[in-house]
Formats: structure tokens, C-alpha cells, sequence
């Protein structure tokens, strides 16, 4: 998880959302990506997308395990369920809850760890970012904007 937070602060660092995502294999990071959606101007990337086009090549990732500092949402969670990764550990969901369901409806074993940095980091961005925040939430799912209020 250390490395996924590592990308997302890169990640901050570049004046972007602070996302980020690592997937493992045998113990070895296989891939590595961060939120690029404001430094490239692309809404379809998210860290773990960026992490699996950073990822080796391959049929799927049936042995890997996949650390994301914030719950991924539906897109990435579809990416999770092609590419048969069987485990997800998230660093916090507090900030978008998303795809938890999806994923373990797809027999994906999925770890909140609620971690506080994790946490500090996303309620510093969104605190500072918010109409930033809500633009992505309505992008990912208008509802998530009402439940987020909540």
C-alpha cells in the first residue's frame, strides 16, 4: 500500500488527484500508476487504469493483487473483473465508496483498510478541490454527488 500511496502523492505533486495504485505479483510490483485525469485531460484516467497499461503483458492477472488508495470506481472495478485479479486492497472508501458490490458480486475479495493517510490525503485534496471532486463524482455517477452529502 506504501507504493500506491507513493503514486498518489506523485500524483498530488503534479497538481492532480491523488490517487494512486500498485499491482503485485509474488511480492514484486508488476505495475505502477496514478490519477491522471487533470494532468492529461483524460477522464478515463484513473491510477488503476494507468496501473494496468503500466502493468507486463499478459493473458490476466489471476495471481496478482491490486492496492488502490481509494475504492475503485465501476470502470475500474470492470478492469478488475476483465482482467481476473481476484483481490483488491483499498486504502480508504470513506471519500467515494463506488464499486465494492460490483467487485465482490465478481467473487473479488476486497480489503478496506481504512487507512488514515489514505483518508487525510483524499479529505486534503477534496477540502481544497471541491468543485474539482464534485465534477469527477458526476462524471463517475451522479448519484455519488448526492451520497457524498449524505
Amino acid at each position: 500500500m506504501q507504493a500506491a500511496l507513493d503514486e498518489a502523492r506523485k500524483g498530488s505533486r503534479e497538481g492532480g488527484i491523488p490517487i494512486g495504485a500498485v499491482l503485485v505479483e509474488e511480492g514484486r510490483i508488476i505495475g505502477r500508476g496514478r490519477n491522471r485525469r487533470v494532468q492529461q485531460r483524460d477522464q478515463m484516467m484513473h491510477a488503476e487504469i494507468d496501473c494496468l497499461r503500466n502493468a507486463r503483458l499478459t493473458g490476466g492477472y489471476h495471481n496478482a493483487v491490486l492496492y488502490t488508495t481509494l475504492m475503485p470506481c465501476y470502470m475500474c472495478a470492470g478492469a478488475v473483473v476483465y482482467f481476473g485479479i481476484k483481490k483488491v486492497v483499498v486504502g480508504e472508501a470513506r471519500s467515494a465508496p463506488a464499486a465494492r458490490d460490483f467487485m465482490q458480486a465478481h467473487g473479488i475479495e476486497v480489503v478496506d483498510l481504512d487507512w488514515a493517510e489514505c483518508r487525510i490525503l483524499m479529505e486534503e485534496y477534496i477540502s481544497m478541490n471541491r468543485k474539482q471532486w464534485d465534477e469527477v463524482l458526476s462524471e463517475l455517477n451522479p448519484d455519488l454527488l448526492i451520497q457524498q452529502e449524505k
